[in-house]
């Protein structure tokens, strides 16, 4: 794939004329051509050709980034360095927004692009009407040097500076242009760049060591048209570890069958109203951003309408169903996080209350099921399953999934893929139970089983399993093996917590803080864990925004993180699930005590809920254990000792 515009050597690029370097530009640019733009491109020609005279290396124009969306406006390639530069033209200061925009660029090249994982990566924004800063370069233990401003006057000699103070073999132009880009991107960054038009292949790992997102994508395109071309009704069950992409598979399938008028029309369906919220918003604002971008006149209000036809929230979709008998306009739909879909008690229970259908007899799964059941010709559901994600009462996992098909849809066809016989599914029991001709069919790719969200270690979401789990010796040992590119430490001070999570993140990587929706003994510490929190804000703005994350003011518990992430998080651990003698401790809060959570179930909502909160993290995480209070018997000493001592002997450094 050609990812960027325009590329020659240094030489060429000077000896060429403006005319041909602009016309090659602008019959690379897919869309129209503004003036502005063009002006733009010839004020960063004539600079670069008069600061660059005598050196030796590659220049690149509009090299593009899909995991974020957008292209860097320029990359040199001169000795062992990688420069990448950002423009701003008429700007007259170095803004923080402008500096971190460059600095992301830089890091998305570290730790996505292959050719330039070992080399030094220099971020640099030149906003051109500003004045001459000091050339200090600061070099990070990553190779990536902090950003360095410049209005462009002295723009050879930043480059000069740091050839001065780096070392090491001219950087291989053909191999770095050739170079394999395995980005793995946030899921909102994921829903934007297949909104957008980018394919899985471009924001997606491929690599030997993850499974292949492409190969999960293409199964179920199989299923789809092998249900189609045979006129059957099938559901396909989708599973993974936490952060494995099992949403990315989801999006991109709903993608490549967008169009209302296609007989494979999909629709992507989500229980989750933080997760639909949030992507909902982030596509709007960013319509609004492109069309801006293109010289149209974008309104945010006619944006977000169109982006609910991509994502909706399942209950809308259950709620049609309930008004008549008429099969959905979709064949193909994909329910995310389908092991949070309700139980009989729940749903019956709430469409008593809600709907006044008080003779309602159907679990969510079913009902659903029985909505695409009415096709007379084919349909297809495809649910994605978290193993170990049920964290509110009624949500049934998996298995209510297969008691429904095998009580009332014996004619669907099952296709799961051969781990869900690991715990966190727990369903062989269904299983075993189903009709000769309704088994399922196995099928590999139908199994996420690396995460891709902690792109720096693909074992976080195993530690976590091993320390809920009390396997203690076994998380030492796997902590040992991702902790060099993953780190997590453990405090017991909230407030050098935040510090730390300040100091690890560069550019825009967003970072917060997360504890449980049961943590209500926090509040000493300014963390009221019952205080309204807006997720779109919490998620999306930017840090001059005291609503968002960056702010470490408000907090999001796991029903406004799931399916989400940060790069950063702080987990603030209270005393709702505490280490006792016997093992883990289940507890809520109620008027002025903490009382012992009896019912199994509920015990495994708040344990899976600690496993949500520590597997949101990209890049690594700190965990808080607050000191007690022995003057207050709501937060004694030893409701957080012995949980502070446990996490220190699995292997986690204290900070």
């Amino acid at each position: 794939m050609n990812r960027c515009f325009y590329s020659d050597t240094i030489t060429g690029f000077i000896n060429s004329s403006l005319e041909h370097i602009l016309g090659v530009l602008a019959g690379a640019n897919r869309f129209a051509l503004r003036q502005t733009q063009r002006d733009a491109w010839c004020e960063q020609i004539v600079l670069l050709r008069r600061e660059l005279v005598g050196f030796e290396g590659i220049v690149s124009f509009e090299y593009s980034v899909p995991r974020i969306g957008k292209r860097i406006d320029v990359v040199l390639l001169i000795g062992p360095i990688i420069f990448v530069i950002e423009f701003k033209i008429g700007a007259d200061s170095y803004s923080r927004m402008d500096s971190d925009q460059v600095w992301d660029y830089a890091l998305d090249l570290k730790n996505f692009h292959e050719a330039s994982h070992d080399a030094c990566i220099v971020p640099i924004l030149l906003a051109s009407n500003a004045g001459i800063p000091e050339v200090a370069p600061r070099l990070a233990t990553d190779n990536v040097f902090e950003p360095i401003h410049t209005n462009g006057d002295n723009l050879g000699g930043v480059v000069r500076a740091v050839l001065g103070v780096v070392e090491g073999g001219k950087i291989d132009s053909e191999a770095w242009h050739t170079g394999r880009y395995h980005p793995t991107p946030t899921i909102v960054e994921a829903a934007l760049a297949l909104y957008g038009g980018h394919s899985v292949e471009d924001i997606s790992r491929s690599d030997a060591g993850a499974i292949n997102l492409t190969s999960t994508s293409a199964a179920i395109s199989k299923i789809i048209e092998q249900s189609r071309s045979l006129g059957e009704k099938s559901i396909c069950f989708v599973t993974g570890v936490p952060g494995a992409g099992k949403t990315l598979v989801g999006l991109n399938i709903a993608t490549a069958h967008f169009d209302p008028k296609s007989e494979l029309y999909s629709v992507f369906l989500s229980g989750n109203g933080p997760l639909v919220d949030v992507l909902r918003e982030a596509l709007a604002r960013d319509k609004v951003r492109r069309q801006k971008e293109e010289g149209v006149t974008a309104r945010l209000g006619e944006a977000r309408s169109e982006v609910k036809a991509f994502i909706q929230n399942v209950h809308n979709f259950r709620d049609e169903g309930l008004e008549g008998e008429r099969a959905p306009v979709e064949h193909v739909v994909l329910f995310d996080e389908a092991q949070r879909a309700w139980n009989l008690d729940q749903t019956a229970n709430f469409m008593k209350r809600k709907r006044n259908r008080p003779d309602f007899d159907k679990s969510e799964p079913e009902f659903l099921i029985s909505c695409m059941d009415r096709h007379q010709d084919w349909a297809v559901i495809v649910c994605l399953i978290g193993g170990g994600q049920e964290i509110n009462t009624g949500e049934a996992g998996m298995g209510e999934w297969l008691r429904a098909l095998r009580k009332s849809f014996p004619d669907w066809s099952i296709y799961i893929s051969d781990k869900l016989t690991d715990s966190e599914f727990d369903v062989r029991d269904e299983l075993s139970v189903l009709a000769p001709d309704q088994q399922p069919t196995t099928i590999e790719h139908l199994h996420l089983s690396v995460s891709m969200r902690s792109f720096r270690a693909e074992n976080v979401s195993l530690f976590v399993k091993q320390v809920l789990d009390e396997q203690e010796e076994e998380a030492r040992l796997t902590l040992a093996s991702i902790s060099a590119s993953y780190p997590i430490v453990l405090t017991r001070d909230l407030q050098a917590a935040k510090e730390w999570l300040r100091q690890q993140a560069r550019g825009s990587e967003r970072y917060g803080l997360l504890v449980s929706s049961q943590a209500e003994r926090l509040r000493p510490h300014a963390i009221h864990v019952k205080a309204p929190m807006d997720p779109i804000h919490w998620f999306l703005d930017d840090k001059r925004d005291v609503r968002s994350s960056y702010y470490l003011e408000d907090v999001a518990t796991e029903f406004h993180v799931q399916g989400l992430e940060l790069d950063w998080a702080g987990v603030v651990w209270d005393a709702d699930f505490r280490r006792i003698p016997s093992g883990w401790g289940h507890f809520s809060f109620s008027g002025d005590r903490w009382n012992h959570i009896r019912k199994e179930e509920r015990k495994t909502y708040q344990k899976n809920a600690y496993r949500v909160l520590m597997t949101r993290a990209r890049q690594g995480m700190v965990i808080v254990v607050p000191e007690g209070d022995p003057t207050d018997p709501t937060r004694r000493s030893e409701f957080y000792d012995e949980t502070y001592e446990y996490l220190g002997c699995t292997g986690i450094p204290m900070l």
